[in-house]
């Protein structure tokens, strides 16, 4: 719980005083059957009307101390364990969006949406019943055992005996807790996967009639989650019905024992009407503290996940120069014998080698799976190179910091997002850009034409992922949020796919005009999208087979050569 006591530090004061007003209403509440055993004992007895009202009044002022105080520390402790969890979700998101794509791939996706969900509520309930219980509880537990023993220590010694159990029985499931709970939240992992697959992939699920296909594969992954629920659920649940035996086992022996102290005038019933009192209140605090251990094994297993996230290291820090030497050259952009693999097993790129001039233009060109995103996130440095460099104006992308690297990219990608919010938003994107700029680039982005048929025009309001435009307006929206800053490098990773030939054949033409000072890469299956780049890359299983312009690929590369062939005869017309 190192994690948690961390964030908990700068609410140390607060919590102080919260706490401090709790343990004085727990102690006015503790006194409170003190207060009635003399009462009955001593005042009841003299028949004096006056005096017992007075007691009555002196109960009743002591009942809403305890009251107000118990309320007051209530809400202070909920305003503590919101604001806890609102610096650890803050810290959890951003240490989320700094992870690499290696990072991100080996937490996943729907297991780092989880942490940010479920297991933050889980130690924000902790963090809040801690104050709320934490303090109420041992409190009512040490101190009625107290006041028991002072009031009848041979009765109090009997109950005693029991609760020696009861902690038994706590530690012993708690610890068996903290593993199925981590399991449970593995479970949810799945679930979420699950659903967050299905909901991206609806109109292709209903399109091929695989609604029941996915449902049963939704029903797998909920039926283990119930599996590994109801493990925990029974182990936990066991706490109560076995501490509940134990109480009521004690309160039999308690009743058995002040009956015959009674019968024997050892005792009094003024005083076991208190003690059962206390005894009553000694049984709900046990209870409180089975709650918080259960509570606590919950929250354990959440805190770990989360601090697997937020004290994940930086994989991807910036790099020496001396390390890493930059190099004399008049290119932009160079790849120096690039090899790279995801798993560690088998290169993904092999011998990636090329150069592009400042303001020139680069298509990449291959299959499917050939290796062209991956190209692209190397260049972007999602992923460190295996072997060999990349250079950006002689520099190994490695010695820039972040921040700098990737404000010098402008990027739409072919699966990239849209959010719910206007068009000019969406283009915007957070940046301080005018509403010219967002003209202007949605003009290049051939967008401007559709968006002013709206009736809001910019300020029409996109669905999530864009559902409530086209697929070819989706992708010239993201291209216009690409071009809008006139980034040093433009990259557009098959960005153009759902555009007809003559909107694709503008849309080239206008960032030929527009985009003259950026370096321009486009990776795209069809060679009408490339065909008028500087170089083109031929990939193919990773590896470049085909290095030049259109004309000279056609001469010298017969996968190119194939390509073009089958989409428009070798040839094409502007």
């Amino acid at each position: 719980m190192k994690f948690i006591m961390k964030y908990l530090k700068p609410f140390y004061a607060v919590m102080a005083v919260g706490l401090s007003i709790k343990i004085l209403g727990t102690v006015v509440e503790l006194a409170l059957p003190y207060i009635l055993s003399y009462i009955l004992k001593n005042v009841v007895e003299k028949q004096e009307i006056n005096l017992i009202i007075i007691w009555g009044v002196i109960m009743i002022v002591c009942a809403f101390a305890a009251c107000f105080c118990n309320i007051t520390a209530n809400r202070m402790a909920a305003k503590v364990a919101r604001n806890f969890s609102e610096r650890i979700r803050h810290d959890l998101f951003k240490r989320t969006m700094e992870l690499s794509e290696a990072q991100t791939d080996s937490f996943t996706i729907p297991s780092l949406e989880s942490r940010i969900t479920t297991d933050t509520y889980n130690i924000h309930n902790f963090v809040s019943m801690m104050q709320r219980m934490g303090v109420r509880a041992p409190i009512l537990l040490v101190g009625g055992i107290a006041i028991t023993l002072f009031m009848d220590s041979y009765l109090a010694l009997t109950m005693i005996a029991v609760l020696p159990l009861l902690f038994v029985t706590v530690m012993f499931i708690s610890k068996k807790g903290v593993p199925l709970y981590t399991k449970v939240q593995r479970s949810v992992d799945s679930m979420i996967r699950v659903v967050r697959e299905d909901a991206q992939g609806i109109r292709v699920i209903k399109a091929l009639s695989k609604s029941e296909y996915e449902h049963r594969r939704y029903d797998k992954v909920n039926k283990a989650l119930v599996k590994d629920e109801k493990k925990a659920g029974i182990t936990m649940g066991l706490a109560n019905p076995v501490m509940t035996f134990f109480m009521n086992a004690g309160i039999v022996a308690v009743v058995a024992m002040s009956a015959s102290r009674v019968a024997n005038h050892q005792s009094d019933p003024e005083t076991v009407i208190a003690f059962m009192q206390y005894f009553t209140l000694i049984s709900m605090a046990m209870m409180s503290v089975t709650r918080i251990f259960m509570m606590y094994t919950k929250s354990s297993a959440s805190a770990k996940r989360i601090e697997q996230v937020v004290t994940a290291p930086m994989d991807l820090t910036v790099k020496s120069t001396d390390e890493f030497k930059p190099v004399k050259t008049d290119k932009h952009i160079i790849f120096d014998n690039v090899c790279f693999s995801y798993s560690g097993k088998h290169d993904d790129v092999t011998d990636i080698s090329f150069e592009v001039d400042f303001g020139g233009t680069l298509g990449i060109i291959g299959a499917t799976g050939s290796g062209k995103s991956t190209v692209i996130k190397l260049l972007m440095r999602f992923y460190d190179v295996g072997s060999g460099a990349i250079y950006i104006a002689g520099k190994d992308i490695r010695t820039y910091p972040s921040k700098q690297l990737h404000e010098m990219f402008g990027v739409a990608l072919q699966s990239d997002f849209v959010y719910s919010a206007s068009i000019e938003e969406n283009i915007r994107f957070g940046r301080n850009l005018t509403h010219e700029q967002i003209v202007n680039a949605a003009k290049i982005a051939q967008a401007d034409d559709f968006i002013r048929a709206f009736p809001e025009g910019y300020d029409h309001l996109l669905s999530q992922k864009g559902t409530n435009v086209s697929g070819g307006q989706r992708q010239r929206i993201l291209i216009a949020r690409a071009v809008a800053a006139m980034p040093e490098i433009l990259v557009l990773d098959d960005s153009s796919s759902a555009l007809d030939y003559k909107t694709d054949a503008s849309l080239r033409a206008a960032l030929a005009e527009n985009m003259k000072k950026s370096t321009v890469i486009t990776v795209a299956q069809r060679v009408s999208s490339v065909k008028s780049c500087d170089k083109i890359i031929v990939l193919d299983e990773g590896r470049i087979i085909g290095y030049g312009n259109h004309e000279q690929l056609l001469e010298n590369c017969e996968e190119y050569r194939e390509i073009s062939q089958s989409q428009m005869g070798g040839d094409f017309v502007e």
